[in-house]
């Protein structure tokens, strides 16, 4: 009986319909996500809010901030599969909500309620995968949740682009809305019909969610973004009343020791933050310094973004199929190496006069690690996880790693406009900015052994199958 439970795969019989429904999800949230993600500055224009699209760009990391806090906690409370259909009801909402915008308060209220619901699916998705297959699937569990954003990474945004041109940008919002709607009330009933296997029960007391602690950093995370774009008296304000509310809450949607790197849950948790806020602020960084100081070429950057969707997902193929035994902390150390030479490019491209392939390389290279690391880090987090906290782990993982994208943006973009505001030029701005960025992964590279699993019994859920172990917890790649 264990040797055919050792058999099965993804789509036996046992694990079709949950890989079906997560695959699904994750296909339809990120070709929501990824798809509206040209319109904005086009919607923000026409919209006479251009001045304001920082707010509407920051409203979707700082809103999933609170989603994951929610997601996390209702897991726990009564599993991960209602939770998991109210994210995707919620996506199609939001798409409606933002293609009607009359104002760009609109506007960034509809990108608020997408990040409420990525966060939601995000964290639902991780602790309902941590609840559906054993340990030893986990890894490949992770590699096609990555997988399922390669087409709406290559397809959605010059859809929405050529759709936004030859229309409008709000044909992009409601398009996506009627072509996500049925697909979502499909999966409301499978995910409310199906149970999940290896599902761990609710203890029957749980805790009420850090909603205000939640808010607040989420305040704090939006403060600190406004605050950054500028340096006179109003947005340094800003940015003290942001760094504030972080330093007080955080720290309490954190496991204690995170900020210490105590060995077990908080160095993991710690890492994915300082991995993500590295990564996406390549993504943010790169683009815009090969238009504004390279005069690079538009399909250029789109190329950069279609590779670097690609190698990650490869990557995250072979850290689950080819290197699937391998200990995960080396794996850590690995991509966090591999993201330091992207970040090298970076700087050498910056200054470099010649190609500017040698700078768009980066964000591609950025990938390959992060293919390596982040699905790394979930199954490390397996480890240090209760099957009763599936969720509340779930939840600081992804608080992290959003908190770790506000917080090394900010320092980066601070870098820059530090620079060029004591009369530095732009190019050396950007230096200063990727130097900055190799700190984290040099970080995350010496401290991986402290997450490392300590070879002790993992405590599972009662298994659903005889001879199968239940499970803890797991998490999809970004």
């Amino acid at each position: 009986m264990i040797e055919a439970s050792k058999a099965q795969g993804l789509f036996s019989r046992t694990y079709a319909a949950a890989t079906a429904s997560f695959a699904a999800v994750m296909f339809l949230t990120g070709f929501a996500a990824l798809a509206v993600v040209p319109t904005l500055p086009t919607a923000a224009r026409d919209l006479d809010g251009v001045s304001l699209f920082p707010v509407v760009a920051g409203c979707f990391v700082t809103a999933s901030l609170l989603g994951g806090v929610l997601g996390g906690h209702w897991a726990d409370r009564s599993g991960a599969r209602r939770r998991l259909a109210a994210g995707v009801v919620l996506t199609v909402v939001t798409l409606v909500v933002s293609g009607a915008s009359v104002s760009v308060w609109q506007l960034a209220a509809g990108r608020f309620l997408d990040g409420l619901a990525a966060g939601m699916v995000a964290v639902s998705v991780d602790a309902a995968i941590g609840q559906a297959y054993p340990e030893r699937l986990r890894p490949r569990a992770l590699a096609l949740m990555s997988s399922c954003w390669i087409i709406p990474s290559l397809a959605g945004p010059p859809l929405a682009g050529l759709v936004s041109e030859w229309w409008s940008w709000r044909v992009v919002f409601f398009g996506l809305a009627a072509a996500t709607l049925l697909p979502a009330l499909a999966l409301v009933v499978v995910l409310r019909g199906a149970a999940l296997p290896g599902a761990a029960a609710s203890d029957g007391h749980p805790s009420r969610p850090p909603l205000l602690i939640a808010a607040a950093v989420s305040l704090g995370a939006a403060l600190g973004q406004y605050g950054v774009s500028g340096w006179d008296v109003r947005h340094l304000l800003f940015v003290g009343a942001g760094l504030g509310l972080l330093v007080v809450f955080a720290p309490r949607l954190l496991p204690s020791g995170t900020w210490s790197a105590a060995r077990g849950l908080p160095t993991t948790v710690l890492l994915r933050g300082l991995s993500s806020g590295t990564y996406f602020t390549v993504e943010a960084l790169v683009p815009l310094m090969l238009i504004s100081e390279h005069d690079a070429p538009a399909v250029l950057i789109g190329l950069a973004f279609t590779g670097a969707a690609v190698v990650w997902a490869g990557a995250s193929w072979v850290q689950g199929r080819l290197l699937e035994n391998r200990p995960r902390h080396l794996l850590v150390s690995a991509g966090a190496l591999v993201m330091a030479v992207a970040v090298g490019l970076a700087v050498v491209g910056t200054f470099a006069r010649g190609p500017v392939l040698i700078a768009a390389s980066a964000m591609p290279v950025a990938a390959v690690g992060m293919g390596l690391l982040a699905p790394s880090l979930t199954v490390l987090s397996l480890s240090h996880s209760p099957s009763g906290r599936l969720g509340h782990t779930s939840s600081a993982m992804q608080t992290s790693q959003n908190l770790g994208q506000v917080t090394v943006m900010a320092l980066a973009f601070a870098a820059l406009n530090t620079c060029v505001a004591m009369g530095a030029s732009a190019t050396a701005g950007y230096g200063a900015a990727f130097g900055l960025l190799l700190l984290p992964p040099l970080v995350i590279a010496l401290l991986a052994g402290r997450a490392r699993s300590t070879g002790g019994r993992v405590v599972t859920a009662p298994a659903a199958h005889a001879g199968e172990p239940s499970l803890t917890r797991s998490a999809s790649a970004d």
